[in-house]
This record gives structure tokens, C-alpha cells and sequence, in this order.
């Protein structure tokens, strides 16, 4: 089983930026997490970041050609407003694809509220921290039974 987990833009500074919002964790505690729970549960996992869109779309592409089973992306703020990313999400039919937010975008800024990319993916988490990658992993793994 092969999971491709995609961060967007600014989740590089997590621990750093707002953490009121995100925490003080970083991004390598992140990174720690989701390797050490896929390898728990016999799962490939690579994790990307990219703070630039056509990188991101150049990477979900890519995933066609690695046969990925899943993807796990946090598109960061391009989640409301990169049609780009979402196309490239949709031409990909075969893997899993969970969105993941660690904020609660329901209950945040009005512009927040509206993803672009969800509809793309099968499955979307949001508001529970750095455990929704782990649920996100879950749900892939699941699904791919």
C-alpha cells in the first residue's frame, strides 16, 4: 500500500505560525507522526510540501505514474480557490484521495469555508488536529480493502 501525503502552502511554519490556530508542533513532529502510524498499520507513506501550486500538480501527476493507492493533501489556502489542483485531483480516478485541514475550516473565516478541491476527493477531514492525517491514512487504507 502506497500513500502519498501532499502539504500545501505555509504548513512548513506549523509550529511557528498561528499557533492558536495549528499549535506549536512542527512540521517534522507532523512528519514523524504519519510515518511512524503507516508503518503501524504496513503502509508506504511519502510526504511532499510545496508552497508553490504548479509543484503540487506536478506531484499529484507524478502519483499516476508511481501507482499511488492513496493521497492524503492539505492544499492549505489553494483549497479555496485552485481549480488547477482540483483538475488535477479529478484525472486522478485511482487512488484515494482524503482531504485533510488540522483547523476546522467550517468555523473559521468565510473564505475558508468553501472548498474547491473537496469535490475532487472522496473524502474530506478537518478540525482534528494532526489525528486527521491518521484518520486520513485509515480511511485509505480501508477503502483499498
Amino acid at each position: 500500500m502506497k500513500i502519498l501525503v501532499i502539504n500545501g502552502p505555509n504548513l512548513n511554519f506549523l509550529g511557528i505560525r498561528e499557533k492558536k490556530i495549528y499549535g506549536d508542533r512542527d512540521y517534522e513532529y507532523l512528519l514523524k507522526m504519519i510515518k511512524d502510524h503507516a508503518l503501524q498499520k504496513g503502509a508506504e507513506v511519502e510526504c511532499y510540501q510545496s508552497n508553490h501550486e504548479g509543484a503540487i500538480i506536478d506531484r499529484l501527476q507524478q502519483a499516476y505514474h508511481d501507482g499511488d493507492d492513496g493521497i492524503v493533501i492539505n492544499p492549505g489556502a489553494y483549497t479555496h480557490y485552485s481549480y488547477a489542483i482540483h483538475d488535477a485531483l479529478k484525472s486522478l480516478e485511482e487512488p484515494v484521495k482524503v482531504e485533510v485541514h488540522i483547523s476546522d475550516i467550517s468555523s473559521r473565516e468565510e473564505f475558508r469555508k468553501i472548498s474547491v478541491t473537496a469535490p475532487a476527493c472522496d473524502h474530506q477531514i478537518y478540525g482534528k488536529g494532526f489525528d486527521g492525517y491518521l484518520e486520513a491514512i485509515d480511511y485509505i487504507i480501508e477503502h483499498k480493502k
